[in-house]
């Protein structure tokens, strides 16, 4: 079949076409619009009627020439390196480049391997020494390398025409290198012709086809006589040879996902509809793997084998007991662009997509403008510092024995202890532990974190009265021992600040770098009298008011003294409250009284008015709530509202 310009079928392209194509060097883009150019380069001025557009230099009279140019080693290196993102050179350059390989290799070569092998292995040779060479040099377009892959490859035919092709159609699509020698192997037709086997499944439904995408080699021999006879119909490059669909309900509606998705993640449901979906599952796929078995004899002779489906349906085709298609096979390919519903006319479409080839016609000028906007608008590579920064090494850890461990896990439970106040514990635990750690004055090691030096300035700080008055009074705790001085630098180390007291025995505020004991970490005024009690309680044992910073002792009696005091300044608040009360009750009788007012002449009331005398009247209102409280007044006001409403009801009835 003859396909206009615009539609060429990637198994009967023209021979010319393919003659004149080069491979593109920059990634292919996805819309045929936006296509990108080979990598520009400066091509001798050459005249001709034809030329290369890979090789510099090169022109040819005949057709013939040109093939034969196409055919030659110096092309095939420049079209391998140009895929390799390398640049063509000219002959003579090319010439250089084999003497100088033919003497490091040192006759190395068997002389019973063929001609093409032993050209081919020297194009391989030269092109692998060319990439070591080039490997520790840093390209001044490195952007062009990592530009993002795409599903097509493009070819460019001068003077104005490119062609792309999918990547998924070659039997290696990693292997950018043999893309227009495998395409011209497409071209031939074989004997039985190029067949595919197409496979969807997905939402319950499945659709499947075997299709044949270029006709058998008699085919065309026996059109071709028929031409001579007469002007037939011409026959489709695809057939589709057979197809099925079918749908089962195995996912509920507006919902997504299979049955056995849901329920491997949430458990088995134990609805109806769970049932039926989870049958619908299992007949998807008893159908589909019998019809692959219906199927055995066409899909062993396919090329390719294009499957959608997702990760649990794709189990249906591959990984299970006597299945035909194995998990590595190399006829496997999904479909390189978005696909819809499962059905018959999608499967067309997907096949018209892959086997249609894309063209497009610009000039090299336009693409080589192009291709530079292009490059221009990638990211620009990141720079590679070229000594690395030195790095400290990390310190190893210490391993310590297990007497060590012991001990640390033992200081962890008493700063646990003093910290949240456990006082009955930490008597056992000290009765038990005591003699492990020494007196009780023990310095409290660094590794622990804790910013205090003794428990007494932890338990302190932490504002425990308890747990202070055991460790003073019981524990003998030294509380003379000095407070490390804070670091300027480091707020949080300082104490001071919006807990402090404002009463008379709040610890004095100490001078930056200057001495510090418990009693000025105390946060609290009840703390402070623990401190205060002991000094009292035992004068003798520590110098309270000098080293131990506390301001003055608090003994029983003055304990005493101090709550008469309180008595005595609470029962002359209550006294004084009780004479503003009475006074004022006294204020709120005289305004109660009426005043002295003489007496109106009355007024005849009409006895019908009976409502209007009650609570105050209408006219009278005034006279008769002179003298009631606020309260008062409003409670009549509302009375006689309720009255005046309820008389008007009565009217209304009657």
């Amino acid at each position: 079949m003859v396909f206009p310009p615009s539609h060429y079928h990637v198994y009967s392209l023209p021979a010319e076409l393919l003659d004149t194509s080069t491979p593109r060097n920059l990634t292919a883009i996805s819309q045929p619009s936006r296509s990108a150019s080979p990598e520009p380069f400066v091509a001798s001025a050459t005249s001709g009627p034809r030329t290369c557009n890979v090789c510099e230099g090169a022109a040819f009279v005949t057709l013939d020439d040109q093939r034969a140019h196409f055919r030659s080693d110096w092309h095939r290196y420049n079209v391998k390196t140009r895929l390799a993102g390398g640049t063509s050179v000219t002959e003579s350059v090319f010439s250089q480049l084999v003497e100088a390989l033919e003497d490091s290799l040192s006759g190395s070569e068997s002389s019973s391997e063929g001609d093409d092998s032993s050209d081919t292995d020297t194009i391989d040779n030269l092109v692998n020494k060319t990439k070591r060479k080039t490997r520790s040099y840093s390209s001044d377009d490195d952007r062009t390398r990592n530009v993002p892959q795409t599903a097509l490859t493009w070819f460019h035919s001068p003077p104005s025409t490119q062609i792309g092709v999918y990547k998924a159609l070659y039997s290696d699509p990693k292997d950018t290198s043999n893309y227009h020698e495998e395409l011209r192997d497409m071209q031939q037709s074989s004997e039985e012709g190029r067949t595919w086997a197409m496979f969807m499944v997905a939402g319950g439904h499945f659709a499947g086809a075997i299709v044949r995408v270029s006709r058998p080699a008699e085919d065309e021999g026996d059109e071709g006589k028929s031409r001579k006879k007469k002007t037939q119909k011409p026959r489709p490059d695809t057939e589709v040879l057979l197809h099925k669909t079918f749908h089962r309900y195995t996912t509920r509606r507006k919902q997504g996902g299979g049955q056995s998705t849901n329920d491997n993640a949430k458990g088995n449901a134990k609805s109806a509809g769970a049932q039926l979906r989870r049958y619908g599952e299992q007949s998807l796929r008893d159908d589909i793997r019998h019809l692959l078995m219906e199927w055995a004899e066409e899909l062993n002779a396919c090329e390719r084998i294009w499957i959608r489906a997702s990760g649990s349906n794709r189990k249906i085709f591959i990984g299970y007991d006597d299945a035909l298609i194995s998990r590595g096979d190399d006829r496997l390919r999904t479909f390189p662009f978005p696909t819809r519903r499962p059905t018959q006319s999608e499967l067309a479409r997907c096949l018209l997509e892959l086997t249609r080839v894309k063209v497009t016609h610009f000039t090299e000028e336009a693409l080589r403008e192009q291709d530079e906007a292009y490059i221009q608008s990638l990211p620009k590579p990141k720079s590679v510092p070229t000594a690395p920064g030195f790095e400290p090494e990390k310190p190893k850890p210490v391993k310590m024995s297990k007497e060590e461990e012991a001990l640390r896990e033992k200081w962890s439970r008493l700063l646990e202890m003093v910290t949240k106040g456990r006082l009955e514990i930490l008597k056992s635990f000290w009765e038990r532990e005591g003699p492990t750690f020494g007196s009780i004055d023990v310095r409290i090691p660094e590794w622990t974190g804790e910013r205090r030096v003794t428990l007494l300035q932890a338990a302190t700080q932490a504002g425990h009265e308890d747990l202070t008055r055991w460790l003073l009074d019981e524990a003998h705790a030294d509380p003379t021992i000095p407070v490390p001085n804070p670091k300027f630098d480091d707020p949080d180390d300082t104490d001071e600040g919006g807990d402090r007291s404002d009463s008379s025995d709040s610890p004095r505020t100490p001078v930056k770098g200057g001495r510090r004991t418990a009693y000025d970490l105390a946060r609290s005024k009840g703390v402070r009298n623990v401190f205060r009690r002991s000094a009292a309680a035992h004068p003798d044992r520590w110098d309270w008011l000098g080293a131990g910073r506390v301001p003055s002792v608090l003994s029983k009696q003055m304990e005493q003294e101090q709550d008469e005091k309180k008595k005595g300044r609470r029962k002359g608040l209550k006294d004084r409250v009780k004479e503003r009360e009475a006074r004022e009750r006294e204020k709120e009788k005289d305004h109660s009284l009426p005043e002295s007012v003489p007496e109106a002449p009355k007024r005849p009331v009409p006895q019908s008015d009976s409502v209007s005398r009650r609570l105050g009247g209408a006219a009278g209102a005034g006279e008769g709530v002179s003298g009631l409280t606020p309260e008062m007044r409003a409670k009549v006001e509302r009375e006689r509202r309720a009255r005046a409403a309820e008389a008007r009801m009565k009217a209304l009835g009657s």
